[in-house]
């Protein structure tokens, strides 16, 4: 019985620790989806696309794993924190964050997606 639970432990300790060795790996490519979906609203310059590229920077960074989901997290919330500083008015942190959140939960990011937006993006 001792040796059942011994093995039990240490494959429970194993998986385990097998999960957080990925995590830096995901944070970081996730970190470069974001960055991607930033450059990507940057090159496009259309109006009223933001929220679209929120929600599938957040949801490519997510799709690494836990480590891109949590990427995500920290840099839409510093984002947002940031901008919150240079603005007067918090009407589009709001929407800005709940796009961050359906991409993060794995929402399709074409529910943004405005009409008209090219389909290199």
């Amino acid at each position: 019985m001792k040796l059942i639970l011994a093995v039990l432990v240490l494959v429970l300790l194993v998986e385990t620790q097998a999960q957080w060795y990925h995590f830096p790996g995901q944070a970081f490519e996730g970190a470069r989806d974001m960055w991607r979906a930033y450059q990507d609203m940057r090159d496009a310059n259309y109006q009223n696309s933001d929220k679209y590229f929120h929600a599938r920077g957040n949801y490519d960074a997510a799709q690494r794993g836990p480590g891109g989901r949590w990427a995500a997290e920290v840099i839409s919330d510093a984002r947002e924190a940031v901008q919150g500083f240079a603005r007067h008015g918090n009407s589009d942190a709001a929407a800005d964050q709940e796009a961050n959140r359906w991409g993060r939960n794995g929402g399709d990011p074409n529910h943004y997606r405005p009409k008209g937006l090219p389909d290199q993006y």
